[in-house]
């Protein structure tokens, strides 16, 4: 996966319409809410179509062109590129010829495609949180094991009369190795659960 660094944008003409695409950091719905408010606020564009992911959850729109020609592209171009917590605005200004659906869903995907190309992206590892109960008995071998794995690390502990409720933070993609690892440590005692 990959994080943008800075705010980008690119820029091209297509069959006399003008096409400008803005790539915005975000780091929450809210933020990527303000971030769209603030720049079709100032395009005076005809169209500004946008998509944006931020892990799991993502939102695009089409603004008025057809339904599927302009969000679903935008979209496709994030995740084509797997670029996470991003805006991706593409404006556009109408230069008077017709585009056709086809048209349209190349020019929108493919301008929003090029500013991911531009832009300066920084790769990083998707965290999640889990929660998993741990018994007095198996919590020190439990942690001992959890510490020795790479990125997973026990970020919070309440102890409890019986045990251990902690939170771990892993990286996503390890969620079911060290769920399954917990597991057997634990002889189906513990268990780690996520929100996911």
């Amino acid at each position: 996966m990959f994080r943008l660094e800075e705010q980008c944008s690119f820029e091209q003409i297509i069959k006399k319409s003008r096409f400008r695409a803005a790539a915005i950091p975000v780091d929450s719905e809210e933020t990527a809410k303000l971030a769209l408010q603030t720049i079709t606020a100032a395009t005076g564009a005809n169209h500004n179509c946008w998509a944006w992911r931020i892990g799991r959850a993502y939102r695009f729109s089409d603004d008025g062109e057809p339904s599927g020609t302009a969000g679903k592209p935008i979209l496709a171009a994030i995740d084509g590129q797997s670029v996470d917590c991003v805006l991706l605005v593409v404006s556009r200004w109408f230069g008077g010829v017709l585009l056709g659906t086809g048209g349209l869903m190349r020019a929108y995907g493919g301008t929003a495609a090029a500013c991911l190309r531009a832009a300066t992206l920084t790769a990083f590892t998707p965290m999640i949180s889990g929660q998993v109960k741990i018994q007095f008995a198996d919590l020190a071998l439990v942690k001992a094991r959890v510490a020795s794995l790479d990125q997973v690390r026990i970020v919070e502990q309440h102890f409890t009369d019986d045990g251990c409720d902690a939170v771990v933070q892993l990286p996503q993609e390890a969620v079911q190795a060290v769920a399954q690892l917990i597991n057997d440590l634990t002889n189906g005692r513990s268990a780690l659960r996520t929100d996911d």
